[in-house]
């Protein structure tokens, strides 16, 4: 009797198996039940955790290929990269990442400002994917590297996964953000700050302008983004469409190649500020107005300029940064007495109080200069405040478990420059790899990553990438 019941349910058990075949919404059940039956897994899936970090092999050859077609969409001559928001260069710079995702086998689609996302689906679909990704707009004059590693390189680790013949269990998705760089809206992050969920920037976009006058919205248009308003807060993300999300980017620092370190785990990202401020005096002929006499909105923005680097070193903490990066006068004359000034200054401290200090004892000082030399304060605005950003604890410790497999050394670091990461850890958690970079240079043609570094970088991305995916 108990044999022949012992053939019944395998029979039942063969059934339901056959059947999974042919209708594959009846799988998971399937397998469950004959998993319970038996004790043991019914299928045991080429689990992320079980790759071996000597398969992973990254195409340098082709991700270097890659780096330098990408950086002749320019606006400015090699070696110098300059690739504005929805300018010429910046469409076609788009296609070919839209391109490279295609040739990954990554399935491809684009939001209403041009955030473009590259998805693996993984076995799971349905459960909240695994993201990296970076930026591709560089300022004037700039170098080929930053942001690109964390786009080009990103590509490369999907590819370097399939190669080891990988079924994630969770998807894994590449993500090119919309103007990382504040170049041409004075809007950084533009793309990250939106999908993470900013009505603020929803609400600005729709009436910023350009130096040239034209809106945002005329400049998507052009670049082929049919945006309308209302669409703005569309794109925002839920806090469950991603589990995790990690950026590879170069540190932009020298503390990595001065260590001889290959790898920076980054464990927070400062707290980043930005204020304008504008002064107005009374002008003059250079000449015929005697000195006790002016009121020079120029000697007011650089004796403002002074105050900034005095308050950030007079903070405490070597974490604490102030940065006057534009000073324009009017009329701009040699002969001419300023008679307004316009400034814009960056501060930033991985502690937020402290940074805030700074931001209203730059205030205080704006305001005593401007009694003091008899001009009006015309404008101090205060363009953002956000908040640090702290490194999700689970990626830590997968990113050191990486390092670890590939037996590379690694510095656990803050990031003083802010990045995409900063945006995304509102609404994931959120990590980042830094590569070192020729003498911590960026932001000017120089800025280089040697292909040893980009390798271990896009190693290390790949089987983090690979561990989160299978949790």
């Amino acid at each position: 009797m108990d044999a022949k019941l012992s053939q019944v349910f395998v029979l039942l058990l063969s059934a339901l198996f056959i059947a999974s075949l042919s209708d594959t919404s009846h799988d998971e059940q399937a397998r469950k039940t004959m998993e319970d039956f038996s004790g043991y897994p019914a299928h045991t899936p080429h689990s992320c955790l079980s790759i071996s970090p000597s398969s992973l092999s990254v195409d340098i050859q082709g991700l270097q290929r890659q780096i330098e077609e990408l950086s002749s969409f320019s606006d400015s001559p090699a070696p110098t990269v300059t690739r504005i928001l929805y300018s010429e260069k910046d469409v076609l710079a788009r296609r070919y990442i839209k391109s490279l995702m295609a040739q990954a086998g990554l399935s491809v689609r684009e939001d209403s400002i041009g955030n473009i996302f590259g998805r693996w689906i993984g076995t799971e679909a349905a459960l909240p994917a695994v993201a990296t990704g970076s930026h591709i707009d560089a300022i004037p004059y700039s170098g080929k590297y930053d942001g690109i590693i964390g786009v080009l390189g990103a590509i490369e680790a999907i590819n370097v996964l399939k190669r080891t013949d990988l079924q994630p269990k969770r998807s894994l998705e590449v993500i090119m953000f919309t103007s990382e760089e504040p170049t041409r809206f004075g809007i950084s992050c533009l793309g990250s700050r939106l999908l993470a969920g900013s009505q603020e920037l929803a609400h600005a976009l729709k009436q910023v302008v350009d130096g040239q006058n034209i809106t945002f919205l005329e400049a998507a248009q052009f670049a082929g983004y049919a945006i309308h308003q209302e669409d703005l807060t569309s794109i925002f993300l839920r806090k469950d469409d991603y589990f995790s999300f990690v950026e590879l980017h170069i540190e932009q620092g020298p503390i990595l190649e001065n260590e001889g370190i290959p790898i920076g785990i980054v464990t927070a990202i400062a707290a980043p500020a930005s204020i304008t401020v504008d002064f107005e005096g009374n002008g003059g002929h250079a000449g015929a107005v005697l000195m006790p006499s002016r009121n020079d909105a120029g000697l007011a923005a650089a004796e403002l300029a002074l105050a900034v680097e005095k308050h950030a070193m007079d903070s405490g903490s070597l974490d604490t940064v102030g940065t006057v990066g534009v000073l324009e006068l009017h009329p701009g004359a040699i002969n001419s007495i300023p008679s307004k000034a316009h400034i814009e200054i960056d501060t930033r401290d991985i502690d937020e109080e402290r940074r805030n200090i700074v931001v209203n004892e730059i205030h205080q000082s704006a305001i005593r200069i401007a009694e003091k030399r008899g001009v009006k304060l015309s404008k101090f605005k205060i363009v953002n405040q956000d908040p640090p950003a702290l490194s999700s604890n689970q990626i830590i410790s997968t990113m050191e478990d990486a390092a670890k497999q590939l037996n590379l050394s690694y510095n656990l670091m803050i990031s003083r420059a802010y990045h995409d990461s900063l945006f995304m850890a509102r609404i994931t958690p959120m990590g980042m790899i830094f590569i070192p970079c020729y003498k911590g240079y960026s932001h000017k043609p120089e800025e280089y990553a040697s292909p040893e570094n980009i390798v271990n970088g896009v190693k290390m991305l790949a089987l983090t990438m690979a561990n989160l995916s299978s949790e």
